[in-house]
């Protein structure tokens, strides 16, 4: 199946031929659904605090901060905002030339309140010699969405989500990457230093340094903080061969073997890469201006205020058991925390020896932990927090994706439509051992959380193998808390218009 002239190919993006021959296999066969035991609730894996508790890990926090700790800011900033133009482009080859649809409406009823639109304006007077408003006088409404989207303009359409003017400020409009730059100095600076990573495409990276060079000296001064930035890829190892609807090898039209992008789950070779102690994920455009800023950064205080405690006590136990120090009933205490605290559960575990017992205690905490926020379900599409069963057999916190649950279990569709949170990718991650070595969160994932999806190249259809994805199966063997946090920390912008929400204005 795999000529000399793939196994150099293979070789070259550093991936094995082992590896493509199990990627094949795992189209051919697909993957298997999750069991779950049920969705996660307020009291059922969802901690939901008051303001007193809420205070108390924000001290927690600030008390590590204070230590010297290694904090940083990891920002998946890869993503093309082609798909936030959709409409636009669809608009650009209709057969009509003014707004018809109700999106093509609201765009231009709404025009002069996009952040972007001064600039636009410039581009317009640039190409054609008129504004905006006069372009719309005159029923040229397509050439108002070229110079949106087009290269002799804007270029919205090819750019990363990430250098698009989002909000209005005084001194002048703010991209999503200057947005996560202040939250950075807000809540993830610790000794005067705030590190922020972006994983950017290979296209986009040279513009994004371009525009990190041209404003963090204006955060820096304005937050009294110093930026340390950094950047970073999705691997070629990292990619994933295609195949044809029958299984055998995609191939392009030169005869190579086609390789797609792994999808966001391959970032965790990138995080892994990363030198801290503590990280904060969180998604590119889900940002907000500095007026509505407070939730998004009271939250995130506290998210890493509960890792940090639960951390801290994972250390202890660690300790203790290193220590041989410790009798049935410490170990009870510390079965506890394990099952109530971090709601990982084992049902035959009264019946393991001391010793086996011992080992299987360490071997739970003795991994990566994240804490992550989640928001009262509206509707929105994606995953949720579910408890759901380990190859190993135990019961953990899991996000999963729709793609992971069996839809024709009546039972599980059920626990799907009704669950009571969302997952909104609001992490903060502990990524190193209690003796302060780092985790290799390679060895954390679980291959079989992978999906097939459909795509086409050419007009051909195709299968494009998906990796276990960053928060649902590449986190999967990591201890998982979850904490219920406002609505108004959540604010993603899937399509242009949704800029004209309040909570973006």
């Amino acid at each position: 199946m795999l000529s000399e002239t793939d196994l150099k190919q293979i070789a070259e993006r550093g991936i094995s031929e082992e590896q493509v021959v199990g990627q094949l296999n795992q189209i051919k066969e697909g993957f298997p659904f999750l069991k779950l035991e049920a969705a996660a609730s307020v009291g059922q894996g969802v901690l939901a605090l008051d303001g007193e508790e809420r205070e108390h890990y924000i001290e927690d926090w600030n008390e590590y901060k204070a230590q010297g700790h290694k904090v940083v800011k990891f920002v998946p900033a890869s993503g093309a905002a082609s798909r936030m133009f959709k409409n636009m482009f669809s608009f650009l080859s209709a057969d009509y030339d003014v707004p018809t649809t109700d999106f093509e409406k609201e765009y231009f009823d709404h025009i002069k309140n996009f952040a972007f639109r001064e600039a636009l304006c410039d581009m317009c007077k640039k190409n054609e010699g008129k504004c905006v408003k006069e372009l719309m006088a005159d029923g040229n409404y397509k050439a108002v969405v070229a110079n949106m989207l087009e290269a002799k303009g804007l270029n919205y359409g090819q750019l990363p989500k990430g250098l698009l003017l989002f909000h209005n400020y005084e001194d002048g409009a703010r991209t999503p990457m200057e947005e996560h730059l202040v939250e950075a100095a807000l809540y993830a600076a610790s000794n005067g230093e705030a590190n922020v990573h972006f994983t950017v495409s290979h296209d986009h990276l040279e513009l994004f340094k371009k525009k990190v060079a041209e404003k963090a000296d204006k955060y820096a001064a304005a937050y009294d903080v110093k930026f340390n930035i950094s950047f970073s890829e999705q691997k070629p190892s990292t990619d994933t061969v295609a195949a044809n609807p029958d299984n055998t090898p995609f191939r392009n039209e030169d005869g190579s073997l086609l390789f797609r992008p792994g999808g966001h789950g391959a970032l965790i070779e990138n995080l892994n890469d990363l030198d801290a102690d503590i990280v904060f994920i969180k998604n590119i455009d889900n940002v907000v201006p500095d007026r509505l800023k407070a939730d998004t950064v009271l939250y995130k205080n506290v998210l890493a205020g509960v890792l940090v405690a639960l951390q801290r006590k994972a250390f202890e136990y660690l300790e203790l058991l290193d220590s041989g120090e410790y009798n049935h009933e410490k170990l009870e205490e510390i079965i506890r925390f394990l099952q109530r605290d971090l709601c990982c559960r084992k049902a035959d575990i009264k019946e393991l020896e001391d010793a086996d017992l011992v080992g299987y205690l360490r071997k739970k905490l003795n991994r990566p932990m994240r804490v992550c926020g989640v928001v009262k379900n509206v509707g929105e599409p994606g995953g949720g927090p579910f408890l759901a069963y380990n190859q190993d057999g135990t019961v953990s916190l899991q996000i999963l994706e729709s793609t992971q649950i069996d839809k024709n279990n009546p039972e599980y569709l059920k626990m799907f439509t009704e669950g009571t949170h969302f997952n909104p990718v609001d992490l903060v991650c502990a990524v190193k051992d209690y003796k302060g070595c780092p985790f290799n969160l390679p060895e954390y994932v679980d291959r079989q959380t992978g999906f097939i999806s459909s795509k086409s190249k050419n007009g051909k259809e195709l299968k494009a193998l998906e990796l276990p994805g960053l928060w649902n199966g590449a986190m999967s063997d990591w201890n998982t808390v979850f904490v219920e946090v406002p609505l108004s920390t959540f604010n993603p912008v899937k399509t242009v218009n949704d800029l004209l929400r309040p909570q973006h204005q």
